[in-house]
């Protein structure tokens, strides 16, 4: 039935909650569960960028601290941004068809010098070029057509390409080329891609926005999956304060993957049980 044993699932979060995840990840190490162990890794959005690390055996401590990138950073527009989350907010859309309105926001923000920027801030980030041999999954969605795509490392896409684009969310970093075609934020499709992970016996989910977004999307993608064992970690109270009201507030970055170290402490009993589970079932 199942043909994974364990995966794990990275979902998105901004800048706050890429730190938050690695202070997390890091401390799970310390706790003795190591998630770059994952058979099969999901990543969206912030989550892209964790994941990209955590599968290539590298360790998520090096995302503690702002890297040092060569000319300027992507700047967040804040009226770009509420534009988006006008159009994901309105009822009488389709998911499909806002996902194609928010591509006609981001096209706006088709810079050439600031898509180059974001990729070799990317690729300082995650600190390789190569897709690892571990089962990677990138998400993003086309800006075009609004149409989720899913690579790994047989989609002939260059893993920096893949990350960028999963991260590209309109208002704080233009879409990316991939092939002729504009790409952006994975996490416009989902917040977490939960169902890629299906045929898993053992499903970790992080979650670091579970406090901004309903629950039953998320149930209803853990049903598609179908793992026997789920265990789900979202930021808790303190975690939430630590990021702030602006997910991609540079200050708040050192606090949130302090906060996640801590929230490591709290869950890593529960997840040592969980991922043990493939040794136990020989």
């Amino acid at each position: 039935m199942y043909s994974t044993d364990r995966a794990l699932v990275l979902g998105a979060g901004g800048l706050v909650g890429m730190a938050w995840m690695a202070g997390l990840a890091h401390g799970l190490r310390r706790e003795g569960v190591d998630l770059g162990a994952a058979d099969l890794t999901v990543g969206t959005s912030a989550g892209a960028i964790v994941a990209s690390v955590l599968a290539s055996g590298q360790d998520p401590e090096q995302l503690a601290a702002s890297p040092r990138v060569a000319g300027p950073r992507p700047q967040v527009d804040a009226g770009r941004m509420g534009e988006v989350f006008a159009v994901l907010g309105d009822p009488g859309l389709e998911p499909a068809e806002a996902r194609r309105r928010v591509g006609q926001i981001a096209l706006r923000d088709n810079d050439p010098a600031a898509e180059q920027a974001l990729l070799a801030g990317r690729r300082t980030v995650i600190g390789t070029d190569v897709w690892p041999d571990r089962q990677l999954l990138i998400t993003a969605v086309d800006a075009t057509t609004g149409e989720a795509v899913v690579w790994d490392r047989d989609s002939g896409v260059p893993l920096v390409h893949a990350v960028a684009a999963s991260s590209a969310f309109p208002g704080a970093a233009p879409p990316v080329a991939v092939h002729g075609r504009w790409y952006m934020d994975g996490g416009l499709r989902s917040g977490t891609n939960a169902d890629l992970a299906a045929g898993a016996r053992t499903l970790v989910v992080i979650e670091p926005l579970a406090h901004l977004f309903p629950r039953e999307p998320l149930e209803q993608e853990l049903a598609v999956a179908g793992a026997h064992t789920v265990v789900t970690v979202a930021a808790d109270p303190a975690s939430v304060r630590a990021f702030g009201s602006d997910l991609y507030d540079p200050a708040a970055r050192e606090a949130s993957y302090q906060a996640g170290l801590r929230r490591a402490g709290d869950v890593g009993g529960q997840l040592r049980s969980a991922w043990g589970a493939k040794a136990e079932a020989g």
